[in-house]
């Protein structure tokens, strides 16, 4: 870590050495906005997810795999959704889906990893030390604050890699495990005393994991709702136990692991399984922020890495490709089409759609429009943000 890092985090973990553990309490700004990030990993067939059925194009793409119209969803005219997805078509009756078209970047990657890594980063091409999400986080808290991000998986995602803040990542809330490596670190002097300060440091990065350990263990437990999220229902649960017990963390992030929608071999019965898996559970968050009564505060972006190729493939599944789809769901959005929807004829990048809405144009909606960050300094580079919230 750079020294400056480690000073400036000293001074917030200094206070956690003699806070006491006190999950029943509640630190959260009750007014202060969330977002909850989404990823579907592996490259979701975002024409497969949104199908459009009014075009001749896209059967002719996909003469085996395409859906056709009366086993899709209603969406609208033009578009239906895929037969998995009942959880956002019933969040697009009730006005509460925007689905943005045609997102990507310039240049596109056809690997997952760099391709992600430009997601994580939000800096296509060109990188960045530290994630979206944590550079939205330096934003909104200049200061060191315990529980500004949180990460519900086994290991922590480059997106919430941040300068100022440390994010609480876990899997299992019951199963922390940061404080077994303290048995190698020299115990405080018999005065009490550090070490140096290196070993303060880590004494004090170790007991605020203990605090939000605590904090969030308690959260699990007493947490229970009648609310049915589907069979997979990607951690979300768990966030809305946080948000519940009143965890000040402002942003949450959550994936559909191990590359699920990386379907390139008979994917139809595949996708659809693994889009009800998604879309149960996103409706279901949605419906239990409700009943908790704190919807007007939560907004849930999704996204993939990149789309699929229009053609199908000789194996009934679909290739890495460019453009996809991208959604926003919460009772504070304002449902319907954002973005212009790529051509099916117009094909760039060998059989794939051109991207028509930068992905950091989604990005920056929902830092600057909901979370009131200024996202030209977060992104270096300005975009207009989509009118999607009410």
């Amino acid at each position: 870590m750079l020294r400056r890092h480690f000073v400036q985090r000293l001074g917030a973990f200094a206070a956690v050495l003699g806070a006491p553990l006190s999950p029943g309490i509640s630190w959260a700004d009750e007014q202060a906005p969330i977002l909850v990030a989404v990823e579907l990993s592996g490259g979701n067939d975002g024409l497969n997810s949104v199908v459009p059925h009014a075009d001749d194009a896209y059967y002719r793409a996909r003469p085996t795999i395409g859906i056709r119209q009366p086993d899709l969803l209603p969406l609208d005219d033009h578009y239906g959704f895929n037969p998995g997805m009942l959880g956002l078509q019933r969040l697009w009756r009730e006005g509460h889906l925007a689905i943005v078209h045609g997102c990507g970047y310039a240049q596109p990657s056809f690997s997952h990893f760099t391709s992600m890594a430009y997601w994580h980063t939000g800096a296509p091409h060109r990188g960045n030390e530290y994630g979206w999400m944590g550079r939205v986080a330096d934003l909104l808290v200049p200061e060191p604050r315990e529980n500004m991000l949180v990460n519900v998986s086994a290991a922590q995602s480059p997106a919430v890699k941040s300068r100022v803040h440390t994010p609480v990542v876990f899997d299992d809330p019951e199963r922390f495990q940061r404080h077994h490596w303290m048995a190698e670190v020299p115990p405080l002097t018999t005065s009490g005393q550090a070490l140096s300060d290196n070993h303060r440091f880590v004494r004090a990065v170790n007991a605020g994991a203990l605090h939000s350990a605590a904090f969030i263990q308690r959260a699990w437990r007493d947490y229970s709702t009648p609310v049915d999220y589907g069979i997979a229902p990607m951690d979300l649960p768990k966030v809305a136990a946080c948000i519940k017990a009143g965890l000040p963390t402002q942003l949450y992030y959550v994936a559909f692991r191990n590359n699920a929608f990386d379907t390139h071999v008979q994917q139809p019965a595949l996708h659809q399984r693994l889009l009800s898996y998604a879309c149960d559970g996103i409706y279901g968050f949605v419906r239990d922020m409700q009943r908790i009564g704190q919807d007007k505060r939560v907004v849930v972006i999704v996204f993939s890495e990149f789309g699929r190729r229009v053609p199908e493939n000789a194996n009934l599944g679909t290739d890495h490709g460019t453009a996809n789809v991208m959604f926003l769901a919460g009772t504070g959005i304002k449902g319907g089409h954002y973005g212009r929807a790529p051509s099916l004829t117009a094909l760039v990048h060998g059989d794939n759609l051109a991207c028509t809405t930068d992905f950091r144009q989604v990005y920056a909606t929902a830092v600057q429009g909901w979370l009131g960050v200024d996202a030209e300094q977060v992104f270096d580079q300005a975009f207009d943000p989509l009118p999607v919230f009410l």
